[in-house]
Formats: C-alpha cells, sequence, structure tokens
C-alpha cells in the first residue's frame, strides 16, 4: 500500500489493482453462447465465418444495419465456443481455418450471409474478411463461400427468369404477328 499526501494517513492499494481487470466468462455464460450459436447452426442454411479487425463501432453499427434488413443474424464469440457449437452439430468436411477475430453471420436464405459480408467488404477491404462457413451441414472453405456469395439472391434469380419469359413470350407473339401478317397479305 502506498500513501497519498505524504504522512497524511490515507492508504490506496497498488495502481495495478485500481484497472479493471478482465473476467473470466462464467460457465453459464458460455452455455448460453454455445446455444445461441448452435440454435443459429440449425435454423440457418449458411453459417458464415467473417475475420473482423479494426472496424469502427460506427461500421460494425452499418454492417449490422445492412445485414438486419437482408434477415442475417451476425455475432461475434470466442473461436473456442464457436468450435465448441460445431462440433456438437456434427458439421461434415474440414474446418477452415478461423484466424483473428471470429463473428458468425447466418440466414435461411442461402446466399444471404455470404452476400452482406461480402458486399460490405468491397468498401472495408482491410478491416473484414470472409473465412470459410458452413452450408447445408457441410464446412466450405473461403473459396467456396466467395463463390456463394457472387450467386444473384433470390430475388435477383426471379428477376432474370422473369426477363427470360418475357423475352420467350415476346419472340413467339413476333413469330405469330408476322404469320398472321404473311396471311393477310396472301389472302
Amino acid at each position: 500500500m502506498s500513501s497519498v499526501g505524504g504522512d497524511s494517513g490515507f492508504l490506496l492499494p497498488p495502481p495495478s489493482t485500481l484497472l479493471p481487470t478482465k473476467m473470466a466468462i462464467t460457465k453459464a455464460k458460455k452455455g448460453e453462447i454455445i446455444a445461441k450459436i448452435e440454435e443459429g447452426l440449425q435454423a440457418a442454411e449458411t453459417v458464415t465465418f467473417v475475420n473482423f479487425h479494426g472496424l469502427t463501432v460506427s461500421e460494425v453499427t452499418e454492417l449490422r444495419k445492412k445485414l438486419r434488413e437482408a434477415g442475417v443474424k451476425y455475432y461475434v464469440a470466442k473461436k473456442t465456443l464457436v468450435k465448441r457449437a460445431l462440433d456438437a452439430q456434427k458439421v461434415a468436411g474440414t474446418q477452415p481455418a478461423l484466424p483473428g477475430e471470429l463473428a458468425l453471420a447466418w440466414s435461411d436464405d442461402a446466399v444471404a450471409s455470404p452476400k452482406g459480408i461480402f458486399e460490405f467488404q468491397k468498401t472495408h477491404k482491410e478491416k473484414i474478411t470472409l473465412v470459410g462457413g458452413v452450408y447445408q451441414g457441410t464446412y466450405m472453405s473461403k473459396e467456396e463461400i466467395t463463390t456463394l456469395a457472387t450467386i444473384p439472391s433470390m430475388q435477383g434469380l426471379r428477376g432474370q427468369f422473369v426477363s427470360l419469359l418475357n423475352t420467350s413470350i415476346g419472340a413467339v407473339v413476333r413469330v405469330i404477328d408476322a404469320k398472321a401478317k404473311q396471311m393477310e397479305t396472301a389472302a
């Protein structure tokens, strides 16, 4: 103990004990975290593993908002707890390396979580990256999850399909119209 103000009689503990200490996560809290991750794994079509580092609070808030709008949940957890949850789910294949700080993004839409992270990554290249994921109960590498992220969304695919149908129908209408005009001129 050290005294304050010389011989004033006030005693303070050493400065190192005045600093806030990092408390370990309790077993109960770890169980809650694992349960939340397992719940996400069971409900999700795709789970994306995200390495993030150096994002500001406003950037994380922006990311969470964009993901929430797309129906994606985003959760930061310790790697050891994530690995326990993944092991409990008996995910097939080889787990990709999980370097750095880890977050999970999941959704019941197969491409929403990787696409959301991929799009955000375009403007924050040095701060966030896809590192792999789980798709339909099987691990995916960084390359595979990136490929999944580049697939158009379900709404985009539907739009392409409708456009294709309209083009085909338009072609049929033009052929019938041409044939009708040809028959009129022959008559």
